[in-house]
C-alpha cells in the first residue's frame, strides 16, 4: 500500500524485522557481505565516486555488519557507524578492528553523534524504512559539514506487493535540504547485487552547500 504522509510504497516498514536474529546471515546476500571479489570491487568503485575525493569523516547509518564503512575506511575515511541492532554492531566492530572506526548502536534517523559533523552521511536501503523520510533526511543534512555529501542508496523492491522509495519521490524530499542533487541507475549493473536484477535500484549523492567543484564533482558521479 502507499503510506500517504511521504508516498512510500510498503507493506511494512522494517520495523517489526529482528535485526538481531538476522545479524548472523546478513551477510550471505552477496551485496550485504560483499564477499564476492567482483562485488566488493563494484561497490568500491561507486563508493569512490559517491564519496568527497579526499579523506573525511564518514557517518554510515544503519550500517549493519559494516559492509559499506569498510570499503570507506579502505578509502582512507574516518568511519562512524550507527545501527539499531546491537548484533550488527557487534559484528561491524569485529569486521573494523583496528581501523580508525567507532561503531554505536541507535537510531538512524537521530543518530547519538552529538555535535560531531561529516564529511559524509552514507545511508543504504534506510530511508524507505523510516516513517518520516522528509524529517530524517532534513536532520541528516543538519550532521554534515559545508560542501558535504548525503549518499542514499534506495530502490523499490517486489511487484505484487513492492517496497521501498522512488527516485523521484526521493529528490522531491531532497529539494528543501540539498543543493546539488544527482541521480544514478543502478539496476543495469549486476555485479553489484551478485545477479540480474529487474526492480528499482539507485543512488542519490546530494551536496549541501556545494561549491562549484564539489557540485561538478557530484554531478559526474550521477552520469
Amino acid at each position: 500500500m502507499v503510506n500517504d504522509s511521504d508516498d512510500t510504497t510498503s507493506v511494512n516498514t522494517g520495523a517489526d524485522v529482528d535485526w538481531d536474529a538476522r545479524a548472523a546471515g546478513f551477510d550471505e546476500e552477496p551485496d550485504h557481505g560483499l564477499r564476492d571479489p567482483e562485488v566488493r570491487r563494484a561497490w568500491a568503485v561507486r563508493l569512490r565516486a559517491w564519496l568527497p575525493g579526499r579523506a573525511g569523516d564518514v557517518l554510515d547509518l544503519g550500517c549493519g555488519t559494516g559492509s559499506l564503512s569498510l570499503l570507506a575506511s579502505e578509502q582512507g575515511h574516518r568511519v562512524t557507524g550507527v545501527d539499531l541492532s546491537p548484533a550488527m554492531v557487534t559484528l561491524a566492530r569485529q569486521k573494523l578492528a583496528g581501523r580508525d572506526a567507532v561503531f554505536v548502536i541507535g537510531d538512524a534517523a537521530a543518530p547519538p553523534v552529538g555535535e560531531q559533523r561529516f564529511d559524509a552521511v552514507l545511508v543504504r536501503h534506510v530511508l524507505w524504512a523510516l516513517p518520516d523520510p522528509g524529517r530524517a533526511l532534513r536532520h541528516w543534512a543538519g550532521l554534515l559539514r559545508p560542501g558535504g555529501r548525503l549518499v542514499l542508496v534506495e530502490g523499490v523492491w517486489g511487484t505484487a506487493a513492492p517496497v521501498g522509495i522512488p527516485a523521484e519521490r526521493l529528490i522531491g524530499l531532497l529539494a528543501p535540504v540539498a543543493g546539488q542533487v544527482s541521480v544514478e541507475r543502478l539496476s543495469g549493473d549486476p555485479l553489484l547485487w551478485g545477479g540480474e536484477v529487474t526492480d528499482e535500484r539507485y543512488a542519490v549523492v546530494a551536496v549541501s552547500g556545494a561549491s562549484s567543484q564539489e557540485a561538478g564533482e557530484a554531478a559526474a558521479a550521477g552520469q
